[in-house]
């Protein structure tokens, strides 16, 4: 095999073979087959793009004997004489201005100008690394450029065109080169391995083509050592890793993996292996800002790899499909500019693991930072994990039945007409009427408004006995509440403790309760309890929020009687999942939820479509069902659905705490009722009560009060009537002097 370098042996021997300039090879072809040739042209680009080869070429386009043609013919010779491994031409001659460009060099040239070709058609001089000419040696060549004879044409190359004096450069035909895409580079790469006959691995001509930097020269010769370091079995991905310096691909995994499970431990670790391994801390920081910038465009765009938006294999693809499905969109765009910054301090710094290890840190605790960027990347985890266990207790939030008056405690105008305005003024007689008790109402129709609850009068409620004829007899009424308890508090056993107003549990949205105990310490304002007040023919329509909010795929009930049993080993099959695959462990630990089991089926709920479309297409599944065949000796079959339903009976409604409540649902009209004996005329008077049975004493706890809410009460002992306020107060402790009133009407 000839030891020739590979980019001089595939170097093009024609405009058609140059690739990735089609933008400047085709308006040369053209010009030349419209024999519209200018005197002087020049090439600017990056360094292997193409310059000196497309001058060679276009000085044999120009000296062939069928020529001006863009396809020389390779026979004639000058062809023969400017071909791959030619010996030159005579009329061909390449200055390298970085060691010929000072004044005389251009007077030398200016003199040998004149002479015409010894034997083709054009003499062409081709001038490379042009920017070096000094300014005196243009100014010599400037008039035999802009006049030259005939048979002279002048071809410049140069990386650095803004250093070529403006004289010169107007006087030229400017072609830009530039970098070659990666995709037709990989493509070229892979044909001249192919001619070679040398086996090379999927994952390493992408390295090749990055080492390159789009620079065809450059990639072919890390190509070339590539090969010459081949053993019988090829190139292989390790080797070409390792030669290259770059991080192996089970780092970045690791790394990434530890970043979205929020595990420092196994990120420090992985730390450890980079610097224990030899690898450039440097290196591994800036291939894992590349591999964060392929996350953030596969969470943007998932079908990147098909649209050549990602250059890497198709399984590498599909594992940063599976990491980039973890993230949130905060995350990754706050972790990338983590790391970007992060390698930016890391030039010329002391201790690159130090840096390193606190990138790690950062990325790792968004909590820790106040800015907008780590909240954004905190409520994405919140959103990929839900709540914390036991954030909302059960039946902590019930929905208020349909025909309860709306939240909060709004006084009519005359509900403190009878209280005595003690010494506190009007606070005082607004404590007096809150600790007075409520009558209650009965429930008002659906269709109709809610009424706001109104608190008697301060007087002790009287007995009075109730009409035979009015009503069936009602249920006791409930005892008086506790002191500083809400007006009208929804009493125990009408709902959840700390349920919000007027939630009544389901059995007694059917039937009147009975007596209940006192009410609960902190209970907030509600309706008359169900049954309490004047018997109305009304529905049950504390069961409409309920059964509305049923989860969108609830198991049958002998799956669900069967998801305790499951749920006892549940951790020990997450262990074992974490063992064999962690990125499934991610998956189920904050997204997964046992919720049934019937012996052969294993039933998880997933909180939305996409985590359970995740958990199928990426491998999960079949991890899942292995160890519980190795680990647990079962064969389950696994069902992922949607919904995290944890029995077979509907959720409640939950609502925020400061959210107004859900609009009462339609309920039809009650049926008719039987007639029943008009009641005697007598004088509206408020609901009566019956005697409460005797109960002993029950120590309450006192409510909850707001600090702005938090006024002293006229029995509290610390309290002076006597101390000196407003003016008084001013008088006597600062000497003030009244100079004069204002009064304002």
């Amino acid at each position: 095999m000839s030891s020739l370098a590979l980019y001089r042996r595939y170097r093009p021997e024609s405009f058609a073979e140059v690739i990735g300039q089609e933008h400047v090879t085709a308006p040369l072809m053209q010009a030349l087959r419209n024999n519209r040739v200018n005197h002087a042209y020049l090439f600017s680009g990056p360094r292997g793009c193409g310059k000196t080869t497309s001058a060679r070429i276009l000085a044999r386009c120009l000296n062939c004997e069928q020529g001006p043609t863009p396809e020389p013919c390779g026979e004639c010779q000058s062809c023969r004489d400017l071909a791959r491994n030619g010996p030159g031409s005579i009329d061909v001659i390449e200055i390298d201005a970085a060691s010929h460009g000072g004044v005389d060099d251009a007077r030398d040239l200016r003199e040998k100008a004149f002479f015409g070709p010894a034997s083709s058609r054009y003499k062409i001089y081709i001038i490379d690394e042009a920017h070096m000419v000094t300014s005196a040696g243009f100014n010599a060549l400037l008039k035999v450029v802009e006049e030259p004879p005939e048979h002279l044409k002048f071809i410049f190359a140069t990386t650095e065109p803004e250093k070529v004096i403006g004289t010169i450069r107007s006087r030229t035909h400017h072609y830009p080169f530039r970098l070659v895409p990666p995709g037709t580079l990989r493509d070229y790469l892979g044909e001249v391995c192919g001619r070679e006959g040398a086996k090379v691995e999927d994952g390493v001509l992408p390295l090749v083509v990055r080492a390159g930097a789009g620079s065809v020269r450059d990639s072919m010769s890390v190509m070339d050592q590539l090969l010459a370091g081949a053993a019988d079995e090829g190139v292989t991905y390790a080797m070409a890793t390792s030669l290259l310096g770059y991080t192996e691909g089970s780092l970045l995994d690791s790394v990434i993996d530890a970043f979205a499970a929020g595990d420092g431990a196994a990120a420090f670790e992985v730390v450890d292996r980079v610097v224990e391994g030899g690898n450039d801390p440097r290196r591994f920081v800036a291939d894992l800002l590349e591999r964060l910038r392929d996350l953030v465009i596969l969470a943007a765009v998932p079908d990147a790899g098909e649209k050549g938006l990602i250059d890497a294999p198709a399984d590498v693809v599909e594992r940063m499909q599976a990491q980039a499905s973890v993230f949130g969109a905060a995350e990754l765009s706050r972790a990338a500019d983590l790391v970007n910054a992060g390698l930016t301090e890391m030039r010329g710094a002391t201790s690159p693991r130090l840096q390193l290890e606190l990138i790690c840190a950062r990325v790792l605790l968004p909590a820790a930072f106040d800015d907008e960027r780590s909240l954004q990347a905190r409520l994405d985890r919140l959103e990929r994990s839900g709540p914390p266990a036991g954030a909302f207790a059960a039946g902590a939030f019930t929905a208020p039945p349909a025909a309860a008056p709306a939240m909060g405690y709004v006084p009519a105008p005359e509900a403190h007409g009878m209280a005595p305005a003690g010494p506190g003024g009007g606070v005082a007689a607004a404590r007096a009427a809150v600790r007075a008790p409520a009558p209650e109402e009965a429930p008002a129709p659906v269709a109709a408004p809610a009424a706001p609850v109104v608190p008697a009068p301060v007087a002790p409620p009287a007995v009075a006995p109730v009409p035979p004829a009015a009503a069936p007899a009602p249920a006791p009424a409930p005892a008086a509440p506790a002191p500083g308890a809400w007006p009208g508090a929804a009493q125990p056993g009408s709902g959840a403790p700390g349920a919000w107003p007027g939630a009544a549990a389901p059995a007694q949205a059917a039937a009147p309760a009975a007596a209940p105990a006192q009410p609960a310490a902190g209970a907030w304002p509600s309706a008359a309890a169900p049954g309490s007040g004047t018997p109305a023919p009304a529905p049950a329509p504390a069961a409409a929020p309920a059964q509305a909010a049923a989860p969108v795929a609830a198991p049958s009930p002998g799956m669900a009687a069967g998801a305790g049993q499951v749920q006892a080993m549940w951790p020990a099959v997450l262990e074992a999942v974490k063992n064999r695959r962690r990125f499934t462990w991610i998956l189920l630990s904050q997204n997964a939820q046992v919720t049934g089991f019937d012996g052969t089926t294993l039933q998880l709920g997933f909180p939305n479509p996409g985590a359970r479309d995740n958990f199928a297409s990426s491998g999960s599944e079949d991890v899942l069902k292995a160890v519980l065949a190795e680990q647990f000796q079962v064969n389950w079959k696994i069902d992922a659905v949607v919904g995290a339903g944890g029995g077979g009976s509907p959720a409640p409604v939950q609502h925020s705490s400061y959210g107004a409540p859900a609009a009462p649902a339609h309920t039809p009209p009650p049926p008719p009722q039987q007639p029943q004996a008009p009641a005697p005329q007598q004088q509206y008077q408020p609901p009566q009560q019956s005697a409460p049975a005797p109960q002993p004493p029950v120590q309450q706890a006192p409510p909850p009060v707001a600090p702005e809410d938090d006024f002293a009460e006229e029995d509290d002992p610390d309290l002076v009537e006597s101390a000196l306020t407003g003016h008084d107060l001013i008088v006597r402790e600062l000497g003030a002097t009244v100079v004069e009133e204002y009064t304002n009407e």
